[in-house]
């Protein structure tokens, strides 16, 4: 049985990196830039750290800031219609996992106008055009949108998060500033590194891991527990940096692996109630990885003893079940984040049909253990 392994081309790294953008524009021979952010960095002025860079070199660009934190259709196809009539030959976008999921399927439809329905997107892509260029700066230590072939962008009319796997989205260049991610709010540096640690779990566990998977999501794992917390409440910028590269390279592995179902119930968390997605991952990760020990032991095992506890090879099963969950929660303690899946807004009442979309979400098929429509509202109800 083989198996298909897709890198991005090419990323940069390290404090102020984002200093190589214009030249990179420049060589590559890019005249109009559509420069894609949201309006938070707009008026935290963080935005202006690459505006400032494009203005000094005489970069033409058109921006556009109208990203939501889990962003639309209608964001999309209105970054798509200005996009177009500029006649750009470069995206750029600068932020976390929304700003960069919405600049990746405006890349799509400008060289795919016959998906220009957007939800034709859905799941497994098979559109027939690379999407125009797009350099990715992200400004969160998260979502590893920069390195992925994902992108999710939400249905508001069906209340569903639509998750596009599509190779074709994946930017030309990634700049990973961690100068960028240093003015994160606490709650969203949290949240974001949580996602990260998501999706190093989920990814190391995952039906289709492989040998190349476990090595990027184990060293990301081990670079989370290292320094997310310190990244989070003391704002060291050693740690901030090894949180960009811990998010990146999850990113390498879970893009071409999949991911569980702590994505299939969070996703449905954010369609909903509009919840930030690190954080609906953060609230459902310890219960979803105790519902999974089942079959994920040996697995947790091998984490342990990679985080600081190497006596786990002794452990007995559910001790190691009982002890990963244990670690997994202390972090999400340390980091602040000790909300619950009902502070989302999450009633009794939404339970069967947050399950039923969950059951139909992309992710499912990729978690070890097999899910009925009966576990998700169990497991929603357990972290209520």
């Amino acid at each position: 049985m083989s198996e298909r392994f897709v890198l991005n081309e090419t990323s940069i790294f390290g404090r102020g990196c984002r200093k190589e953008l214009p030249e990179e524009i420049k060589l590559r021979g890019f005249k109009k830039v559509f420069l894609v952010t949201d309006k938070g960095l707009v008026d935290c002025k963080l935005i202006n750290k690459v505006l400032d860079l494009l203005d000094e070199n005489k970069i033409d660009y058109t921006l556009y800031s109208e990203v939501k934190p889990n962003p639309t259709i209608k964001n999309v196809l209105d970054g798509y219609k200005i996009c177009k009539k500029i006649n750009a030959d470069l995206i750029v976008v600068v932020g976390g996992g929304s700003a960069i999921d919405t600049a990746k399927g405006i890349s799509i439809l400008m060289t795919n106008p016959d998906r220009a329905d957007v939800k034709s997107l859905n799941g497994l892509s098979n559109t027939k055009n690379k999407g125009l260029p797009l350099i990715a700066l992200p400004t969160t230590h998260g979502t590893a949108a920069e390195v992925t072939i994902n992108y999710v962008i939400t249905d508001e009319e069906r209340q569903i998060k639509m998750v596009c796997v599509d190779p074709h989205d994946i930017p030309i260049l990634a700049i990973v500033d961690s100068e960028l991610m240093e003015s994160l709010p606490k709650m969203t540096a949290a949240a974001t590194g949580l996602d990260a640690l998501t999706h190093a779990v989920e990814g190391y566990i995952t039906k289709a891991h492989n040998t190349m998977s476990d090595m990027f999501h184990m060293r990301a794992i081990e670079l989370i527990f290292e320094n997310l917390a310190k990244a989070v409440n003391e704002k060291d910028p050693i740690a901030i940096e090894k949180m960009a590269m811990a998010q990146y390279i999850a990113g390498m592995g879970f893009s071409n692996v999949g991911l569980g179902i702590v994505h299939s119930m969070a996703h449905q968390l954010g369609a909903v109630y509009d919840t930030p997605h690190g954080i609906a991952n953060a609230i459902l990760l310890p219960t979803v990885m105790r519902f999974n020990g089942e079959v994920c032991a040996d697995r947790f095992r091998e984490i342990l003893c990679h985080i600081g506890r190497p006596d786990a090879k002794d452990l007995n099963d559910q001790d190691v079940i009982n002890t990963f969950v244990w670690k997994i929660q202390e972090l999400s303690r340390d980091c602040g984040v000790t909300i619950t899946v009902k502070d989302t807004g999450c009633k009794e009442e939404d339970l069967e049909m947050l399950a039923e979309k969950a059951m139909e979400d992309p992710c499912k098929p990729g978690n070890p253990r097999e899910v009925t429509k009966e576990d998700f509202i169990r497991l929603y109800r357990e972290a209520m």
